[in-house]
């Protein structure tokens, strides 16, 4: 069996590489285990249904008009003057698509490219924990040194602590809302909070907003870009991944001031030089769905939502309904196995593969397993049977 590793941080030593920083994917082994034991992948958060059909006749009309050559490096005119008017509309923020807007490949490059953009070896980089694992290795990859901050999915910010991590060192903090993996979402009064230490402090927020549509129990999405005073320090990173059900596109964008976007556009160009092409057509296309697909998406999983709680509490499970996103981040302590034992247990012996709550820490986590309901209602209802099924020890 596939040997899985906790994840650790460590300070490279002379003679290694920033890669013996951290160890491999857990979300990806996952996937790998689900498949070598041909288990039900609630771990890695992809769709197991289409995407709307409109997309993809989209990017097969692109393909064949031969939009198969390289886009402008900073992506299609076309997709950026889409994202500049969806953003106005529903972020409440004004880019100019000429400069201020980059299309990348995917937001794991969006955020990759935005933090070697920023980061000076020696700087600090807030990371709220839990944390959607790829935001600790980007920070030392960058050069940083991360410093970790506690959320918790149902208490509000721990204003002290937040207030301590800041300090001359702090070049950059991560937001992720609605989280991954907690379904936080943070409300306004903790974005103004975080706000004002930015601005306090000279910090540039670099926000992942890729699960903004996801929202449940009326519930609404605030951009910290957005307030005043965050316009110019400020780079807001979205996907078209969860929101259209693409994953596999690795269509993403950065919105930043222009003096950030051009520091971003030079790292981007060296990392990927563009995104796929007839993909971003594509991309533009979706931006011209109607407000009705986005009502229809949040209804959707809303749906999906309740199904696997139900599943997993009576399953024994201790659970939150999330307010965003599509994971549930259950505590197992109950079951008297660590996250990783006890998710190889699940995989082998349920034929349900879930994420070790340890990989969203640097350090803890053992208590946790984490569970996307982005699938099918069919293999959400197979999944909750054979949990119920499944003899769970505790």
């Amino acid at each position: 069996m596939t040997t899985m590793h906790n994840n650790e941080r460590k300070t490279p030593g002379p003679s290694a590489s920033r890669a013996d920083a951290f160890g491999e994917s857990v979300i990806r082994e996952m996937t790998r285990l689900a498949i070598q034991h041909k288990a039900i992948n609630l771990a890695q958060g992809f769709p197991d249904f289409s995407c709307p059909d409109e997309l993809k006749q989209a990017a097969c009309d692109a393909v064949n008009a031969d939009i198969n050559q390289y886009a402008i490096t900073w992506g299609a005119q076309e997709l950026r003057e889409a994202l500049s008017a969806k953003v106005s509309r529903y972020n409440h923020m004004e880019f100019d698509p000429a400069t201020e807007i980059t299309v990348t490949c995917g937001s794991t490059e969006a955020m990759m490219a935005s933090m070697l953009a920023l980061i000076s070896p020696g700087d600090e980089v807030i990371v709220p924990e839990p944390f959607y694992e790829n935001y600790g290795p980007d920070a030392i990859i960058s050069g940083a040194t991360p410093n970790f901050v506690p959320i918790t999915d149902n208490a509000p910010l721990e204003e002290e602590t937040w207030k301590e991590a800041f300090s001359a060192r702090t070049r950059a903090i991560i937001i992720n809302t609605p989280n991954n993996p907690t379904g936080k979402v943070f409300s306004s009064e903790e974005l103004r909070f975080i706000a004002d230490l930015c601005i306090d402090h000279d910090v540039i927020a670099v926000t992942d907003e890729i699960y903004e549509h996801i929202l449940y129990d009326g519930r609404k999405h605030v951009s910290i870009g957005s307030l005043p005073g965050m316009e110019d320090r400020t780079i807001t990173i979205g996907s078209f991944s969860k929101t259209y059900s693409v994953t596999g596109w690795r269509v993403g964008y950065t919105l930043a001031s222009e003096a950030l976007s051009g520091r971003i556009r030079k790292i981007h160009d060296f990392l990927t030089v563009g995104a796929p092409a007839p993909l971003q057509a594509a991309c533009a296309v979706a931006l011209s769905l109607p407000d009705s697909y986005y009502r229809s998406l949040a209804r959707l999983y809303e749906s999906k939502r309740r199904k696997l709680f139900k599943g997993l509490s009576d399953a024994g499970f201790r659970c939150r309904l999330p307010e965003g996103a599509y994971y549930i981040f259950t505590e197992i302590s109950d079951f008297g196995m660590p996250d990783i034992d006890f998710a190889r247990y699940l995989v082998e012996k349920g034929g349900i593969a879930a994420v070790p709550g340890s990989s969203f820490y640097h350090d803890g986590g053992a208590d946790r397993l984490r569970f996307t309901f982005s699938k099918k209602d069919e293999t959400l209802d197979e999944a909750c049977r054979r949990l119920k099924e499944l003899d769970i020890p505790g």
